[in-house]
């Protein structure tokens, strides 16, 4: 059996889409093949690093790619998947293609401000919303 492929897009490929993309392929990558990238390229986020790896998962090779280089590159995608906040919904990009498109509005951990602790606090609550959403989407895709 084949796998969907799925790519997760954001605003700069450093938290949100980084996270989603790591949870799908970690938790139903028998299924799916999940990529990530975003309207352009930032760096990975460290909190975001950080918070993933309190629970196991290292995406500190992880680089930031920009989503339209995968279109450029010729990749087709079975789902679309954008992870923008909703108050930069508008800037999410809308892909050419078959590709099924949802949206997953999540809050952009780049944003939080505060000490790092309260950061980090914030990035795990998203964080947590992301492992949520995944696991959801793996079960009514029939593979949880």
């Amino acid at each position: 059996m084949s796998k969907s492929k799925l790519l997760f897009v954001c605003i700069h490929n450093s938290a949100r889409s980084q996270m989603a993309e790591a949870f799908l392929n970690v938790l139903c990558g028998d299924h799916f093949e999940a990529k990530s990238g975003g309207i352009e390229a930032g760096s990975l986020n460290p909190l975001v690093v950080v918070s993933m790896a309190e629970i196991g998962i290292d995406i500190s090779a992880q680089r930031s790619k920009k989503a339209l280089d995968f279109i450029a590159a010729g990749e087709l995608f079975d789902y679309v998947i954008t992870v923008c906040d909703e108050s930069s919904a508008e800037r999410c990009p809308v892909f050419p293609g078959g590709s099924k498109r949802l949206h997953w509005g999540f809050t952009d951990p780049s944003g939080f401000v505060g000490s790092d602790e309260e950061k980090i606090e914030r990035t795990r609550v998203v964080r947590d919303a992301i492992k949520a959403r995944v696991q959801e989407f793996c079960s009514t895709a029939g593979t949880g």
